[in-house]
């Protein structure tokens, strides 16, 4: 997290940096009269607002450990671009063309940010709703997941031939079932769980078939479930 937001706050300097220097440099005066009239400070301080709450949005996109959680931020981290971008337009207006009074560019500066605002916390929201979603998915497929992987280091290390088809059968069979679990196969998961661990220590034809047989009966009651 901190090397992605330290690259990214460089770039976001950079680029504070470049819109102070075209902000600054330009000629002070426009059409004969200073350009540094309320209505600019407004748009100033607006866009220098908007500058560090993108910085904000990055940060907190950015922070997440995991790569899937930061894909999710991603929107959140564009709406806040949008964001700036759309500030900076409309505060480049009050600076460019001074003799705008302060109150308009007041209120019209506080009116887009205000909607930037709101644009950024749904974005925000949504990201957390998914990631939420994600998670949940992920426990109720923890179960076969870990079977899964379990039954394949026995395939792996089966000492013979014969052991090692008995092995795949079983890997097979569990590995093609429904991931998804449900409080209502609770019964049959912990038949099955005690049972592969049964094949784990002592591979044969017989522990294969009742292993298997549990995974079927599994799959029957997640079919009814479904329907």
């Amino acid at each position: 997290m901190k090397k992605r937001f330290c690259i990214y706050s460089i770039c976001w300097t950079l680029l504070l940096a470049l819109f102070n220097v075209t902000v600054f440099v330009t000629p002070n005066e426009i059409g004969g009269a200073s350009k540094f009239t309320g209505g600019f400070w407004v748009g100033y301080g607006f866009t220098i607002a908007a500058f560090v709450g993108q910085l904000v949005c990055a940060f907190f996109a950015l922070k997440e450990t995991e790569n899937r959680k930061v894909f999710y931020n991603i929107p959140l981290i564009w709406i806040s671009y949008g964001s700036l971008l759309t500030t900076l337009v409309v505060g480049g207006v009050f600076e460019i063309i001074p003799v705008i009074p302060a109150w308009i560019a007041a209120i019209i500066c506080s009116a887009v940010l205000i909607f930037c605002i709101i644009a950024v916390v749904k974005a925000k929201a949504a990201a957390e709703v998914v990631s939420g979603i994600d998670e949940k998915i992920a426990v109720k497929t923890a179960f076969i997941k870990e079977l899964t992987a379990r039954a394949n280091v026995v395939m792996l290390n089966a000492p013979t031939p014969e052991l090692k088809t008995e092995a795949k059968r079983v890997y097979e069979a569990i590995r093609y079932s429904d991931p998804m679990s449900n409080e209502k196969l609770a019964e049959v998961e912990n038949e099955l769980s005690e049972k592969f661990a049964e094949f784990e220590r002592n591979v044969n034809t017989t522990a294969a078939n009742e292993t298997i047989a549990l995974v079927n009966k599994r799959a029957a009651l997640c079919k009814s479930i479904k329907e």
